[in-house]
């Protein structure tokens, strides 16, 4: 078991119980909570990372800047620097709230399924990046079109890094985003 806890929720967001997160993904994994972050520099580029190749899920795919799970009783935002700094070794400067009732489900080779309440984040880093191995084994800055070209023809490129992009692109560059209601949040969540 890996100790680290997702949190269930029903169909209106609300928090249901919480289970260990590699046991939660499986065939029929359940809805739960996860947040995406697109970690956008001062020129509008975004920060792309390839997943690891030993991830259980979707490993060695092209996808936004960092992902992860709320623990229970947990804020978005500080579950967002916590996966920041694990899984690329840098600190955020800011934080902003884009698409709060973004969900998917996505089904990888091996038949795990992600079923998930994933709200979608704008953030600043400060500092130069330090990947983890085990779960980032490339990182680059792109211009929103390449994100958006490659989201739409890149065989490689995670299904919710497809779903979310074309999401994102009605709303115009990455740096103005507008910010969204925290208030819209599943009810699960706060930030």
């Amino acid at each position: 078991m890996s100790g680290e806890q997702v949190v269930l929720v029903d169909e209106t967001g609300h928090a249901i119980g919480t289970e260990d997160k590699l046991t939660a993904h499986h065939g029929s994994t359940p809805l739960h909570l996860a947040f995406s972050c697109y970690l956008v520099d001062e020129a509008g580029q975004v920060l792309i990372t390839r997943r690891a190749p030993s991830k259980r899920t979707f490993p060695a795919v092209w996808t936004n800047s960092c992902c992860g799970h709320p623990g229970p009783g947990e804020g978005l935002a500080a579950a967002v620097a916590r996966r920041v700094r694990q899984e690329l070794g840098a600190e955020l400067t800011s934080l902003t709230l884009v698409l709060p009732q973004f969900r998917y489900r996505a089904v990888a080779a091996d038949g795990t399924v992600e079923n998930e309440l994933c709200p979608v984040l704008r953030g600043r880093i400060t500092g130069e990046l330090a990947p983890d191995p085990s779960e980032v084994d490339g990182t680059a800055w792109w211009t929103w079109s390449r994100c958006l070209d490659y989201a739409s023809t890149g065989a490689d490129a995670s299904p919710w890094f497809r779903m979310q992009v074309t999401e994102l692109a009605k709303l115009g560059a990455p740096v103005s985003w507008p910010a969204a209601d925290p208030g819209s949040l599943p009810p699960g969540l706060h930030m």
